[in-house]
């Protein structure tokens, strides 16, 4: 048994709580709100997010350092805009002799500095090296994690027995859990998925069918391996459960906020009214500001990206962008798999 501290009490962080304490683990669910972590210690229930009962070892706490008192694991389960602030807190309790892991589950890059997760949390617990850290991502709704359906994700570390230990941590009958070196494409395979769900999203909302959403979803993973290759990743990744597999469930599941949000920006609302009708965090949003400021900076070809980008930034109609869309210059479609077999890095 381990003492895990999951820092962020939302739909993610309670369902890899319960995969956790399923293990046998002892874990520790930090929310910033009391009245949230009074509300699980009673109820054993996280209702606005999960509708699902949560198993009793699971104890929340909104005092961080209680939370992360000699515990082994730290697992970081926060939105993305939050990572620095929620790190920066964190560094105050660190145990420098004896520092627990740290995992971490989300899903974004950071406008501005174009960081990736792994990134900020070694740039903001100076204890830590970002070789040590952990992440963990792959095709995985929260809904269905905490009802022990079967899910398979991917964990990765420049650190592989860090990785393998995680593995370890989460492997059950339900949840099946692969490793990985490649920590560059599978922070960002997690993070520009989102993008090309809010456009799948954009396009139901339209009244489009399977056609678009296929095209879409297709050249979407051209598009986030073109980015992600320039980055660093090894293009393959992109066609394993953090990429492709990540794509698919979130492009075309209701459970999906990313697609959710573009179904209704596909139906007319503006940006402002349907992220505050979500209630919860749309990481593709920033994600899409993040990446487009990448490929303007580095001159990479991201044309559903930037038509996204137009929607979310610039007011643009998304019946425009589509139609922009269908009339760019025509081009061989092995262009894209052949650069990247032959210039992986």
């Amino acid at each position: 048994m381990k003492r895990i501290a999951v820092l962020g009490a939302g739909s993610w962080g309670s369902a890899l709580s319960i995969v956790l304490a399923d293990n046998g683990h002892d874990v520790r669910l930090w929310t910033h709100r009391k009245a949230h972590a009074d509300e699980i210690n009673k109820t054993h229930k996280n209702e606005n997010y999960l509708e699902i009962m949560m198993p009793k070892q699971i104890v929340a706490y909104a005092n961080m350092k209680e939370a992360v008192e000699h515990v082994d694991v730290i697992l970081i389960v926060v939105p993305s805009k939050a990572m620095r602030e929620v790190c920066q807190e964190l560094t105050q309790y660190i145990d420098s002799d004896n520092p627990p892991i740290i995992v971490h589950a989300s899903k974004g890059i950071e406008p501005g500095t174009l960081a990736r997760v792994s990134q900020v949390i070694g740039e903001e617990v100076p204890a830590y090296r970002e070789a040590d850290i952990v992440v963990l991502s792959g095709p995985s709704h929260a809904e269905e994690v905490a009802k022990r359906q079967p899910t398979t994700v991917t964990v990765s570390s420049v650190n592989e027995g860090y990785a393998k230990y995680t593995q370890d941590l989460f492997m059950n009958e339900a949840f099946r859990v692969y490793t990985s070196k490649d920590v560059i494409g599978i922070e960002l395979g997690g993070a520009l998925k989102n993008i090309i769900a809010l456009g799948a999203g954009i396009s139901d909302g339209l009244g489009y069918g399977d056609n678009a959403k296929a095209a879409l979803i297709t050249r979407g993973l051209a598009e986030i391996s073109r980015l992600g290759t320039k980055m660093g990743a090894n293009p393959f990744t992109f066609l394993g459960l953090p990429g492709v597999g990540d794509l698919i469930v979130t492009c075309t599941s209701v459970h999906s906020r990313n697609w959710r949000a573009g179904n209704l920006l596909g139906k007319g609302k503006a940006l402002e009214d349907v992220l505050d009708q979500m209630g919860m965090v749309v990481e593709g949003v920033r994600t899409t500001k993040a990446a487009y400021q990448f490929a303007q900076e580095h001159n990479i070809e991201m044309p559903i990206t930037a038509g996204i980008y137009q929607i979310l930034f610039e007011d643009k109609d998304p019946r425009q962008v589509v139609e922009q869309l269908m009339n760019r210059t025509k081009r061989e479609e092995m262009d894209d798999l052949e650069n990247l077999l032959h210039n992986p890095q």
